[in-house]
């Protein structure tokens, strides 16, 4: 889910909106502007209704965001890169970049976000009450009563153990902390993401035959976190697969690079030969990283510009280059690798680069242990490793429970 409306930073964080936002802005405008308060507060004037409708869908938004802040703030704090945050349709989406390297770290980034929405609808419920108190306009005390609930609905439904929600993200963090085994408790809040989706996609139907369109609603978000959920899962299989493999066992080292001075010209001409590979990173007079070329965007440089450009100014910038650590997880690695388009991973030690990791070699590695996985650059393969079921006394939805 990628922003097309850049709105800037916050605390270091970079937010967007995606167009589906303008959906969620105009049902709850429309929804308590034209039919809920002219019913339930009738005698004002239509553009008094307008301005409750816009202003409680802004205000709406604005809670989603401060939810999503509250998950980048505190990722930042416990050592995950946080690429941006993105307002859309069903909510927000904060992308991380990596994972929290302990349960408790796990635990925080993934509690405080329905945190931030009970003390929202705190906020507003105080602000409600301060309202009635203070005799203000009845359409002011119905906006912010509206917004107490809604924060207090999403606090509780992300709270429900069942990935991707913010539930399932503790229920991950906890299984996590009881078994000693990061990935199968990820499977586990996946299988319980999946249950919970299809729970509500079933009352959708049913609100749907009942002649009921609200239950659309339920069934698009059931949907949402069913596909959701098996992506989880699909990537955890993986992690459990690939246990025990470190960034290290399967970087290509040395790594063949190109001078950040060297012209595209003189790269075609004396250089293009004698290299075996397609992406080079770029280093600096310093031996310092300016960031990484590939064959296919240097001949995207016009034949007559290619004198005068050189390849650091072709070069994807270093902050748009996945890099990841020796000794780090390779499971943990691979969500990095779809995440650029140039589909490498740079691996780097104290500031030094140590090794590169392209599709080819994630294929072989999944390939050694029977996998299939979608991987950039054409490397798609397709797996199904086995994965143990939870232990015998834990109970999930969609799953009997034992007798």
């Amino acid at each position: 889910m990628r922003d097309t409306i850049p709105l800037g930073r916050f605390a270091g964080v970079r937010i967007g909106l995606h167009w589906s936002v303008v959906g969620i802005v105009v049902l709850v405008a429309v929804g308590l502007g034209v039919y809920w308060l002219p019913a339930a507060f009738p005698g004002h004037a239509p553009l008094a209704y307008a301005l409750a409708g816009i202003v409680s869908a802004v205000l709406l938004v604005c809670s989603v965001l401060v939810h999503e802040l509250a998950h980048s703030v505190v990722a930042r704090r416990n050592g995950v890169v946080v690429e941006g945050i993105t307002l859309w349709l069903l909510g927000g989406v904060a992308r991380l970049r990596g994972e929290a390297r302990t349960a408790g770290a796990d635990f925080r980034i993934a509690v405080v976000g329905p945190a931030s929405s009970a003390v929202l609808a705190l906020v507003f419920g105080a602000g409600d009450w301060m309202a009635i108190r203070l005799g203000a306009d009845e359409l002011i005390v119905a906006v912010l009563g509206y917004l107490a609930v809604l924060n207090a609905v999403v606090a509780v439904f992300n709270l429900v153990p069942a990935a991707p929600l913010d539930g399932g993200r503790v229920l991950r963090s906890v299984l996590w902390a009881l078994s000693g085994d990061r990935f199968r408790a990820a499977v586990w809040s996946a299988w319980a993401g999946r249950g919970f989706g299809f729970l509500l996609i079933f009352a959708g139907l049913a609100e749907v035959l009942g002649r009921s369109t609200g239950g659309l609603w339920l069934v698009l978000v059931g949907l949402f976190i069913v596909n959701m959920a098996s992506a989880e899962e699909r990537q955890a299989r993986i992690g459990v697969a690939l246990a025990g493999i470190s960034v290290g066992d399967v970087m290509s080292s040395p790594v063949e690079t190109v001078e950040a001075g060297q012209s595209v010209e003189d790269f075609f001409r004396d250089a293009v030969v004698s290299h075996r590979h397609s992406t080079f990173p770029v280093l600096d007079e310093h031996e310092q990283l300016r960031g990484l070329v590939t064959l296919q965007h240097l001949r995207a440089v016009p034949v007559q510009a290619r004198g005068r450009t050189t390849l650091g100014q072709v070069a994807c910038p270093v902050e748009k280059i996945a890099v990841a650590e020796p000794e780090e997880p390779l499971a943990l690695v691979l969500p990095r690798m779809t995440q650029t388009s140039r589909g490498r991973i740079l691996v780097c030690s104290a500031g030094e680069l140590r090794g590169i990791i392209s599709p080819s070699d994630i294929a072989r590695v999944l390939t050694d242990h029977s996998l299939t996985a979608a991987l950039p650059a054409g490397a798609d393969l397709t797996w199904e490793p086995d994965t143990k079921p939870p232990p015998p006394d834990w109970w999930f939805p969609g799953q009997q429970r034992p007798l």
